[in-house]
Protein backbone atom coordinates (compact mmCIF):
# COMPACT_ATOMS: atom_id res chain seq x y z
CA UNK A 1 0.00 0.00 0.00
CA UNK A 2 1.17 3.52 -1.16
CA UNK A 3 0.67 6.57 1.50
CA UNK A 4 -3.15 6.85 2.64
CA UNK A 5 -4.73 9.87 0.74
CA UNK A 6 -6.74 11.55 3.40
CA UNK A 7 -9.30 14.66 2.80
CA UNK A 8 -10.49 17.22 5.80
CA UNK A 9 -13.78 18.34 6.12
CA UNK A 10 -13.82 21.56 8.22
CA UNK A 11 -10.39 23.73 8.64
CA UNK A 12 -11.10 24.98 12.35
CA UNK A 13 -10.38 21.53 14.60
CA UNK A 14 -9.47 19.70 11.27
CA UNK A 15 -5.97 21.57 10.98
CA UNK A 16 -5.40 19.88 14.54
CA UNK A 17 -6.05 16.35 13.43
CA UNK A 18 -4.18 17.01 9.56
CA UNK A 19 -1.37 18.20 11.65
CA UNK A 20 -1.40 14.86 13.60
CA UNK A 21 -2.34 12.56 10.49
CA UNK A 22 1.08 14.29 8.35
CA UNK A 23 3.21 13.14 11.30
CA UNK A 24 2.81 9.24 10.14
CA UNK A 25 5.28 8.77 7.84
CA UNK A 26 2.32 6.66 5.35
CA UNK A 27 -0.31 9.52 4.90
CA UNK A 28 -0.54 12.27 2.85
CA UNK A 29 -3.32 15.20 3.34
CA UNK A 30 -4.28 15.55 -0.29
CA UNK A 31 -7.60 18.12 0.13
CA UNK A 32 -9.83 20.39 2.22
CA UNK A 33 -13.60 21.27 2.32
CA UNK A 34 -14.34 24.61 3.82
CA UNK A 35 -16.74 26.98 2.83
CA UNK A 36 -15.75 29.52 4.84
CA UNK A 37 -13.31 31.78 2.85
CA UNK A 38 -11.65 33.10 5.69
CA UNK A 39 -11.17 30.33 7.63
CA UNK A 40 -10.05 28.19 5.17
CA UNK A 41 -7.14 31.00 4.36
CA UNK A 42 -6.42 31.03 8.38
CA UNK A 43 -6.34 26.79 8.13
CA UNK A 44 -4.04 26.56 4.85
CA UNK A 45 -1.40 29.69 7.08
CA UNK A 46 -1.57 27.00 10.22
CA UNK A 47 -1.29 23.69 7.90
CA UNK A 48 1.84 25.40 6.46
CA UNK A 49 1.33 23.60 3.25
CA UNK A 50 0.13 24.15 -0.33
CA UNK A 51 -2.99 21.64 -0.35
CA UNK A 52 -6.23 22.78 -2.45
CA UNK A 53 -9.20 23.52 -0.99
CA UNK A 54 -12.79 22.81 -2.07
CA UNK A 55 -16.26 24.47 -1.05
CA UNK A 56 -17.98 21.83 -2.36
CA UNK A 57 -18.45 18.34 -0.46
CA UNK A 58 -19.18 16.06 -3.35
CA UNK A 59 -16.55 17.38 -5.00
CA UNK A 60 -14.03 17.31 -2.91
CA UNK A 61 -15.03 13.38 -3.15
CA UNK A 62 -13.70 12.95 -6.07
CA UNK A 63 -10.23 13.99 -5.53
CA UNK A 64 -8.84 10.01 -5.01
CA UNK A 65 -9.43 9.90 -1.45
CA UNK A 66 -8.89 6.72 0.94
CA UNK A 67 -10.39 8.61 3.85
CA UNK A 68 -11.73 11.56 5.06
CA UNK A 69 -11.30 13.35 8.45
CA UNK A 70 -15.24 15.28 9.34
CA UNK A 71 -14.46 17.82 11.63
CA UNK A 72 -17.05 19.97 10.46
CA UNK A 73 -20.38 21.02 12.38
CA UNK A 74 -20.89 19.01 15.55
CA UNK A 75 -24.51 17.38 14.77
CA UNK A 76 -23.71 17.31 11.15
CA UNK A 77 -21.66 14.12 10.39
CA UNK A 78 -23.64 11.42 9.34
CA UNK A 79 -24.71 13.15 6.17
CA UNK A 80 -21.48 13.71 5.12
CA UNK A 81 -20.37 10.04 6.26
CA UNK A 82 -23.00 8.62 4.31
CA UNK A 83 -21.44 9.54 0.91
CA UNK A 84 -18.14 8.57 2.07
CA UNK A 85 -19.78 5.22 2.65
CA UNK A 86 -21.63 5.68 -0.85
CA UNK A 87 -17.82 5.58 -2.50
CA UNK A 88 -16.38 3.23 0.22
CA UNK A 89 -13.85 5.58 1.55
CA UNK A 90 -13.63 5.42 5.07
CA UNK A 91 -14.33 7.99 7.76
CA UNK A 92 -12.51 9.26 10.55
CA UNK A 93 -14.96 11.32 12.52
CA UNK A 94 -15.58 13.83 15.39
CA UNK A 95 -17.72 13.26 17.73
CA UNK A 96 -20.83 12.82 17.76
CA UNK A 97 -21.61 10.20 15.01
CA UNK A 98 -24.93 11.13 14.39
CA UNK A 99 -27.28 14.01 15.33
CA UNK A 100 -30.62 12.88 15.24
CA UNK A 101 -31.68 9.04 16.21
CA UNK A 102 -33.20 8.64 12.45
CA UNK A 103 -29.17 9.60 11.26
CA UNK A 104 -28.05 6.88 13.65
CA UNK A 105 -30.03 4.63 11.52
CA UNK A 106 -29.20 5.59 8.52
CA UNK A 107 -25.83 5.94 9.16
CA UNK A 108 -25.52 2.16 10.45
CA UNK A 109 -27.61 0.80 7.37
CA UNK A 110 -24.96 2.74 4.77
CA UNK A 111 -22.18 1.57 6.40
CA UNK A 112 -23.31 -1.81 6.23
CA UNK A 113 -23.11 -1.35 2.65
CA UNK A 114 -19.85 -0.29 2.18
CA UNK A 115 -16.26 -1.66 3.00
CA UNK A 116 -15.37 2.00 4.49
CA UNK A 117 -13.81 1.94 8.14
CA UNK A 118 -15.37 4.25 10.13
CA UNK A 119 -13.74 5.43 13.64
CA UNK A 120 -14.77 7.63 16.30
CA UNK A 121 -12.01 10.45 16.85
CA UNK A 122 -12.32 10.22 20.26
CA UNK A 123 -9.22 11.59 22.07
CA UNK A 124 -9.98 11.25 25.72
CA UNK A 125 -9.71 7.56 26.49
CA UNK A 126 -5.91 7.64 24.85
CA UNK A 127 -5.09 10.27 27.61
CA UNK A 128 -2.08 9.12 30.12
CA UNK A 129 -4.21 8.63 33.16
CA UNK A 130 -7.12 6.59 31.08
CA UNK A 131 -4.58 4.39 29.37
CA UNK A 132 -3.51 3.70 32.78
CA UNK A 133 -7.00 3.08 33.93
CA UNK A 134 -7.72 0.43 31.25
CA UNK A 135 -4.40 -1.27 32.20
CA UNK A 136 -5.48 -1.50 35.43
CA UNK A 137 -8.83 -2.81 34.65
CA UNK A 138 -7.86 -5.24 31.96
CA UNK A 139 -5.09 -6.72 34.91
CA UNK A 140 -8.06 -7.73 36.74
CA UNK A 141 -6.71 -6.85 40.51
CA UNK A 142 -10.22 -4.60 40.95
CA UNK A 143 -12.15 -7.56 40.62
CA UNK A 144 -15.62 -6.71 38.35
CA UNK A 145 -16.03 -3.12 37.84
CA UNK A 146 -19.40 -2.16 39.14
CA UNK A 147 -19.48 1.62 38.99
CA UNK A 148 -17.86 4.41 37.40
CA UNK A 149 -17.90 8.28 37.08
CA UNK A 150 -16.63 10.64 34.13
CA UNK A 151 -16.62 13.97 34.12
CA UNK A 152 -15.51 16.72 31.04
CA UNK A 153 -15.64 19.92 33.00
CA UNK A 154 -14.94 23.44 30.44
CA UNK A 155 -16.07 26.09 32.04
CA UNK A 156 -15.40 29.34 29.96
CA UNK A 157 -14.59 32.88 31.09
CA UNK A 158 -17.66 34.70 30.16
CA UNK A 159 -15.87 38.13 29.73
CA UNK A 160 -13.79 36.15 26.76
CA UNK A 161 -15.02 37.60 23.39
CA UNK A 162 -12.05 36.15 21.62
CA UNK A 163 -13.92 33.00 22.35
CA UNK A 164 -17.01 33.92 20.87
CA UNK A 165 -15.42 35.47 18.16
CA UNK A 166 -13.61 32.05 16.90
CA UNK A 167 -15.99 29.37 18.18
CA UNK A 168 -19.61 30.70 18.21
CA UNK A 169 -19.30 33.37 15.57
CA UNK A 170 -23.30 33.03 14.81
CA UNK A 171 -26.33 33.56 16.73
CA UNK A 172 -28.03 30.03 15.71
CA UNK A 173 -24.67 28.46 15.84
CA UNK A 174 -24.31 24.67 17.84
CA UNK A 175 -22.62 25.61 20.68
CA UNK A 176 -25.47 28.05 21.62
CA UNK A 177 -28.32 25.32 20.93
CA UNK A 178 -26.23 22.32 22.92
CA UNK A 179 -27.51 20.57 25.46
CA UNK A 180 -25.60 19.54 28.00
CA UNK A 181 -25.96 15.67 27.51
CA UNK A 182 -24.63 15.84 24.23
CA UNK A 183 -21.17 16.23 24.70
CA UNK A 184 -21.10 13.23 25.66
CA UNK A 185 -17.85 11.35 24.31
CA UNK A 186 -15.38 12.63 26.58
CA UNK A 187 -16.67 11.83 29.39
CA UNK A 188 -18.58 8.36 28.43
CA UNK A 189 -15.87 6.82 26.09
CA UNK A 190 -13.23 6.81 28.49
CA UNK A 191 -15.00 4.62 30.71
CA UNK A 192 -16.52 2.50 28.18
CA UNK A 193 -12.63 1.89 26.82
CA UNK A 194 -11.41 1.15 30.32
CA UNK A 195 -14.20 -1.37 31.38
CA UNK A 196 -15.53 -2.56 27.73
CA UNK A 197 -18.90 -1.57 29.01
CA UNK A 198 -21.72 -0.70 26.93
CA UNK A 199 -24.58 1.52 27.89
CA UNK A 200 -28.26 -0.14 27.84
CA UNK A 201 -30.37 2.53 29.62
CA UNK A 202 -29.83 6.53 30.43
CA UNK A 203 -31.67 8.73 32.46
CA UNK A 204 -30.30 12.44 33.27
CA UNK A 205 -30.94 15.70 35.74
CA UNK A 206 -30.12 19.20 34.95
CA UNK A 207 -28.38 22.03 36.73
CA UNK A 208 -29.73 25.18 36.02
CA UNK A 209 -27.68 28.14 36.91
CA UNK A 210 -27.10 30.58 33.83
CA UNK A 211 -23.62 32.46 33.43
CA UNK A 212 -23.61 35.67 34.30
CA UNK A 213 -22.38 36.88 30.93
CA UNK A 214 -22.93 40.50 29.74
CA UNK A 215 -22.89 39.14 25.99
CA UNK A 216 -24.13 35.96 24.96
CA UNK A 217 -26.75 34.03 22.62
CA UNK A 218 -26.64 30.84 24.23
CA UNK A 219 -30.47 29.67 24.73
CA UNK A 220 -29.13 27.04 27.43
CA UNK A 221 -29.26 27.73 31.29
CA UNK A 222 -27.59 24.78 32.33
CA UNK A 223 -24.18 24.42 33.50
CA UNK A 224 -24.59 20.85 33.56
CA UNK A 225 -26.44 17.39 32.94
CA UNK A 226 -25.92 14.41 35.84
CA UNK A 227 -26.58 11.44 33.21
CA UNK A 228 -26.64 8.26 34.71
CA UNK A 229 -26.70 4.39 32.53
CA UNK A 230 -27.17 1.19 33.52
CA UNK A 231 -24.88 -1.23 30.87
CA UNK A 232 -24.92 -4.36 29.48
CA UNK A 233 -22.53 -5.65 32.10
CA UNK A 234 -24.86 -4.76 35.33
CA UNK A 235 -22.08 -1.79 36.08
CA UNK A 236 -23.66 1.78 36.59
CA UNK A 237 -21.71 5.09 34.70
CA UNK A 238 -21.88 8.53 36.03
CA UNK A 239 -21.08 10.95 33.56
CA UNK A 240 -21.42 14.53 32.64
CA UNK A 241 -21.92 16.03 29.10
CA UNK A 242 -19.69 18.96 28.48
CA UNK A 243 -20.32 20.53 32.13
CA UNK A 244 -19.53 24.10 33.26
CA UNK A 245 -19.41 24.31 37.08
CA UNK A 246 -16.72 24.63 39.81
CA UNK A 247 -12.81 24.51 38.32
CA UNK A 248 -11.82 23.40 34.70
CA UNK A 249 -10.75 19.19 34.82
CA UNK A 250 -11.41 15.75 33.50
CA UNK A 251 -11.44 13.28 36.56
CA UNK A 252 -12.58 9.97 35.74
CA UNK A 253 -12.93 6.61 38.14
CA UNK A 254 -13.71 3.19 38.51
CA UNK A 255 -14.48 1.19 41.18
CA UNK A 256 -14.48 -2.41 41.57
CA UNK A 257 -15.62 -5.12 44.05
CA UNK A 258 -12.38 -5.09 45.14
CA UNK A 259 -10.38 -1.97 44.93
CA UNK A 260 -10.73 1.83 42.87
CA UNK A 261 -8.74 3.82 40.72
CA UNK A 262 -9.03 7.34 39.33
CA UNK A 263 -7.08 10.50 38.32
CA UNK A 264 -6.54 13.04 40.72
CA UNK A 265 -8.02 16.42 40.34
CA UNK A 266 -5.51 19.25 40.13
CA UNK A 267 -2.74 16.89 40.88
CA UNK A 268 -0.42 16.86 37.71
CA UNK A 269 -1.64 13.83 36.34
CA UNK A 270 -1.21 11.77 39.47
CA UNK A 271 -3.55 8.70 40.07
CA UNK A 272 -4.33 6.89 42.71
CA UNK A 273 -4.84 3.01 42.81
CA UNK A 274 -6.59 1.97 46.17
CA UNK A 275 -7.51 -1.52 47.50
CA UNK A 276 -9.00 -2.59 50.76
CA UNK A 277 -6.87 -4.16 53.06
CA UNK A 278 -8.45 -7.58 52.94
CA UNK A 279 -8.24 -7.58 48.60
CA UNK A 280 -5.05 -5.96 48.53
CA UNK A 281 -2.95 -7.77 45.95
CA UNK A 282 1.05 -9.02 46.70
CA UNK A 283 3.57 -6.46 45.89
CA UNK A 284 0.77 -3.16 45.88
CA UNK A 285 -0.24 -1.12 48.97
CA UNK A 286 -3.56 -0.25 50.00
CA UNK A 287 -3.18 3.20 48.56
CA UNK A 288 -0.59 3.67 45.67
CA UNK A 289 -0.31 7.33 44.39
CA UNK A 290 2.15 7.64 41.38
CA UNK A 291 2.13 9.22 37.67
CA UNK A 292 1.62 7.00 34.94
CA UNK A 293 4.19 6.45 32.22
CA UNK A 294 3.21 5.68 28.79
CA UNK A 295 5.30 2.99 27.71
CA UNK A 296 5.01 3.84 23.92
CA UNK A 297 8.03 4.50 21.42
CA UNK A 298 6.17 7.34 20.09
CA UNK A 299 6.24 9.18 23.39
CA UNK A 300 7.96 12.34 21.88
CA UNK A 301 5.20 13.10 18.90
CA UNK A 302 2.71 11.96 21.95
CA UNK A 303 3.65 14.63 24.33
CA UNK A 304 3.84 17.48 21.75
CA UNK A 305 0.03 16.41 20.38
CA UNK A 306 -3.05 18.27 21.73
CA UNK A 307 -5.52 16.56 24.26
CA UNK A 308 -3.12 15.23 26.40
CA UNK A 309 -1.36 13.29 23.82
CA UNK A 310 -5.32 11.76 22.75
CA UNK A 311 -4.92 13.49 19.00
CA UNK A 312 -1.54 11.71 18.14
CA UNK A 313 -2.92 8.43 19.17
CA UNK A 314 -6.09 8.59 17.78
CA UNK A 315 -5.20 9.59 14.43
CA UNK A 316 -2.05 6.64 14.16
CA UNK A 317 -5.28 4.22 15.44
CA UNK A 318 -6.85 5.27 12.70
CA UNK A 319 -4.28 4.62 10.51
CA UNK A 320 -3.41 0.84 11.76
CA UNK A 321 -6.80 0.05 11.09
CA UNK A 322 -6.66 1.21 7.44
CA UNK A 323 -3.20 -0.67 7.41
CA UNK A 324 -4.40 -3.87 8.50
CA UNK A 325 -8.10 -3.37 6.84
CA UNK A 326 -10.19 -4.12 10.23
CA UNK A 327 -12.56 -2.27 11.99
CA UNK A 328 -11.45 -0.05 15.16
CA UNK A 329 -11.91 -1.97 18.92
CA UNK A 330 -15.12 -1.01 21.10
CA UNK A 331 -15.90 1.96 22.12
CA UNK A 332 -14.52 3.78 18.49
CA UNK A 333 -16.19 1.42 16.09
CA UNK A 334 -19.27 2.64 14.48
CA UNK A 335 -21.83 1.02 16.36
CA UNK A 336 -20.15 2.16 20.15
CA UNK A 337 -20.38 5.31 18.53
CA UNK A 338 -24.56 5.61 17.48
CA UNK A 339 -24.75 3.83 20.97
CA UNK A 340 -23.20 7.23 22.47
CA UNK A 341 -25.21 9.65 20.55
CA UNK A 342 -27.89 7.63 21.32
CA UNK A 343 -26.53 7.87 25.23
CA UNK A 344 -26.33 12.07 24.30
CA UNK A 345 -29.78 12.08 22.24
CA UNK A 346 -32.07 10.13 24.52
CA UNK A 347 -30.15 11.51 27.95
CA UNK A 348 -31.46 14.78 26.98
CA UNK A 349 -35.00 13.68 26.39
CA UNK A 350 -34.51 12.46 29.98
CA UNK A 351 -33.87 16.05 31.16
CA UNK A 352 -37.12 17.23 29.20
CA UNK A 353 -39.25 14.88 30.97
CA UNK A 354 -38.38 14.54 34.57
CA UNK A 355 -35.40 12.05 34.72
CA UNK A 356 -37.77 9.81 33.10
CA UNK A 357 -34.97 6.87 31.90
CA UNK A 358 -34.90 5.36 28.35
CA UNK A 359 -33.43 2.43 26.97
CA UNK A 360 -30.76 2.85 24.63
CA UNK A 361 -31.67 0.85 21.09
CA UNK A 362 -29.44 -1.89 19.80
CA UNK A 363 -29.46 -0.57 16.57
CA UNK A 364 -27.97 -4.43 15.77
CA UNK A 365 -31.31 -5.28 15.57
CA UNK A 366 -34.33 -4.11 12.55
CA UNK A 367 -36.76 -3.96 15.22
CA UNK A 368 -35.12 -0.70 17.20
CA UNK A 369 -34.36 0.85 13.49
CA UNK A 370 -37.71 0.13 12.46
CA UNK A 371 -38.52 2.18 16.12
CA UNK A 372 -36.50 5.04 15.44
CA UNK A 373 -36.20 5.83 11.30
CA UNK A 374 -38.47 8.37 11.62
CA UNK A 375 -37.09 10.03 14.66
CA UNK A 376 -35.55 13.95 13.39
CA UNK A 377 -36.30 15.68 17.04
CA UNK A 378 -33.13 18.10 17.27
CA UNK A 379 -32.51 21.45 19.33
CA UNK A 380 -30.14 22.83 16.84
CA UNK A 381 -30.72 24.84 13.51
CA UNK A 382 -29.46 22.70 10.61
CA UNK A 383 -27.37 24.70 7.68
CA UNK A 384 -30.53 24.38 5.79
CA UNK A 385 -31.99 26.83 7.79
CA UNK A 386 -34.29 24.02 9.68
CA UNK A 387 -35.28 25.28 13.09
CA UNK A 388 -34.90 22.90 16.31
CA UNK A 389 -37.50 20.75 16.93
CA UNK A 390 -36.71 20.76 20.76
CA UNK A 391 -36.19 22.74 23.11
CA UNK A 392 -32.34 23.06 23.85
CA UNK A 393 -32.46 23.43 28.40
CA UNK A 394 -34.41 22.20 31.23
CA UNK A 395 -36.26 25.41 31.53
CA UNK A 396 -38.15 25.27 27.91
CA UNK A 397 -38.48 29.32 28.14
CA UNK A 398 -35.18 30.93 29.20
CA UNK A 399 -33.38 32.63 26.63
CA UNK A 400 -30.51 35.53 27.20
CA UNK A 401 -31.96 39.23 27.59
CA UNK A 402 -31.87 41.45 24.59
CA UNK A 403 -28.75 43.12 26.27
CA UNK A 404 -26.86 40.07 26.49
CA UNK A 405 -28.10 39.55 22.39
CA UNK A 406 -26.91 42.83 21.46
CA UNK A 407 -23.83 42.76 23.10
CA UNK A 408 -23.05 39.31 21.74
CA UNK A 409 -23.77 40.95 17.77
CA UNK A 410 -21.64 43.86 18.51
CA UNK A 411 -18.87 41.68 19.26
CA UNK A 412 -18.85 39.11 16.13
CA UNK A 413 -19.47 41.95 13.85
CA UNK A 414 -16.73 43.82 14.71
Amino acid sequence: MGKIRVGVFGMGRGIDIAENLSLLDDCEIVAFCEWDKGRAQKGLERFGRDVPVFEDFDTFLEQSLDAVVLANYFHEHAPYAIKCFEKNIHVFCECISNGTMAEGVELLRAFEKSSSIFMLAENYPQMKFNREMKKICDGGTLGKIVFAEGEYNHPVDPEDSSFLKGFIYFPEHWRNYLPRTYYITHSLAPLMWATGATPKRVSAIPLFAPFPEKATARMVGDRAAIVTTVNDDGSSFRVTGCAGFGAHHNAYRVCGENGQFENLRGMNGKVMLRYNSWTKPEGKEEENLYEPSWNDSDEDKIESAGHGGGDYIVARMFLDCIREGRQPEHPYDIYSAVTMSSVAILGHRSVLNGGQPYDIPDFHKEEAREQYKNDRETPFYGSDGSEPTIPCCSVTDYRPTDEQMANYKKIIED
